[in-house]
């Protein structure tokens, strides 16, 4: 599948579902649907304090509002060269300190202000050096004021089923051993429905009734999923490989997706689009994924829980 990096679709209609299926007042919301670029770090215990990593130079500026038919979104590396296009504080939050969505919480800006970044990594940087970064940036340009706490939430664990497991594994492409080459994460939607690019060969798409993913490793398959669903997916399966997905769904349950994904980025619907959803589900989902040898399973996990204390509307000068 080819990668498309600028995105043509409003508000809805980039998360496939017609303009025409709600009211006029809700047709000119905007929100971006961002794909996941997350990487972890770990502390270092018991050695002396590190210099912390941070962007040689970045702006941060106010993101242009989306058009009536094109907005550009996603995380893209070219280089030494990294462009955040459209992301919320919660966005950047998320990919800083490696957490879904659900789990962070703050002021009601920090989920609909959005702004572009633009940096320049410092020699010897690597992408996996960025989470860090973003870190130093929302605490320098946002004065961001945060705190942890470990709260149960309600889960779908993605784990192993009964049956044998029916998946097709696939490498992911040569990266040519430069691991600062050209990177892009981003997404690409319309009416038809919902692509994202995450790089090296790896794709997923959400469109004609089925969700389909390529070389994809089951703890990008349970990020990638959870937005479609009513609550966060951990991947407990312990599956090292990356693998080709396809999920054939019913055209209710499809629809309701649509919605739900809309709802999770933060889009306020009709009370008659959430009762839709409320009276449809994902249940055709949680089938084919049994079906694939894999099984969601409903229960409660322990997941730290991150509060944005306080943060600055108007970053600081760049």
């Amino acid at each position: 599948m080819k990668a498309i990096h600028t995105v043509s679709f409003d508000e809805l209609a980039q998360n496939g579902v017609r303009r025409d299926q709600f009211p006029v007042s809700y047709r000119g919301a905007r929100r971006t649907l961002c794909a996941l670029f997350a990487l972890s770090s770990a502390a270092i215990f018991g050695q002396a304090p590190q210099v912390r990593p941070e962007f040689e130079v970045a702006s941060v500026r106010p993101a242009a509002p989306a058009g009536q038919e094109k907005v550009a979104l996603g995380l893209h590396i070219d280089g030494s060269h990294v462009r955040i296009a459209s992301f919320s504080v919660r966005d950047l939050v998320v990919r800083a300190y490696n957490v879904k969505p659900a789990q962070v919480s703050g002021p009601d800006w920090i989920f609909t202000e959005r702004f572009d970044v633009n940096a320049t990594l410092p020699s010897g940087a690597t992408p996996g050096d960025i989470p860090d970064m973003l870190q130093a940036l929302l605490a320098d340009r946002f004065k961001l004021k945060m705190h942890r706490e470990k709260k149960d939430f309600p889960v779908y664990a993605l784990v192993l089923g009964k049956g044998p497991l029916k998946l097709q594994e696939d490498a992911l492409d040569a990266d040519n051993g430069d691991s600062k080459g050209a990177v892009n994460v981003a997404a690409a939607g319309s009416a038809a429905g919902v692509s994202v690019n995450l790089g090296r060969g790896s794709y997923y798409a959400f469109a004609d009734n089925k969700f389909e993913a390529k070389k994809m490793s089951t703890d990008m398959l349970a990020r990638q999923l959870e937005r479609y669903v009513d609550r966060p997916i951990v991947d407990m399966t312990e599956l090292k490989g990356t693998y080709d997905f396809t999920f054939n769904l019913t055209p209710d349950d499809y629809q309701a997706m649509l919605i739900r994904v809309a709802v999770n980025s933060g889009v306020v619907l009709p009370p008659q689009v959430l009762r839709y959803m409320e009276g449809n589900g994902a249940n055709s989902l949680f089938e084919a994924v049994q079906q694939s040898g894999l099984k969601l399973d409903a229960r409660k996990a322990p997941l730290d829980f991150i509060v944005v204390d306080q943060a600055v509307k108007t970053p600081t000068e760049n």
